[in-house]
């Protein structure tokens, strides 16, 4: 799970890229940032997908395929 201070972090190292530029150091660690956020959000999708169940027209659920 990725912090809500985790996520200011990510957001000021953007607009610092985009005002002035990073230094090697804060890019690496924008990068490594940016990475736990993707893995976070893919696994809470696939969380959420994972329990999609197909209804049939009668609007029952139905066993996973």
């Amino acid at each position: 799970m990725i912090t809500d201070e985790e996520i200011h972090r990510i957001n000021h190292l953007a607009r610092k890229a985009k005002a002035e530029g990073l230094t090697e150091e804060e890019k690496a660690e924008q990068h490594d940032l940016r990475m736990r956020y993707v893995a976070a959000v893919k696994r809470s999708l696939k969380g959420h997908l994972d329990h999609i169940r197909p209804q049939d027209p009668e609007s029952t659920q139905t066993p996973p395929a």
